[in-house]
């Protein structure tokens, strides 16, 4: 159980200091593949 405690300390004095370090410039938004990558079903073709 105390090595859980322990991890979960490091963890977050490593998050912490990342924090402090970059700042603004982290970037949380998830993964990115330019303007073309649409998540929409592509519309049948009418005939």
């Amino acid at each position: 159980m105390w090595k859980i405690a322990v991890a979960f300390a490091i963890f977050a004095a490593i998050s912490l200091y990342m924090i402090m370090q970059f700042g603004d410039q982290v970037d949380m938004s998830g993964e990115k593949h330019g303007a073309d990558a649409v998540h929409a079903p592509t519309p049948a073709e009418a005939k």
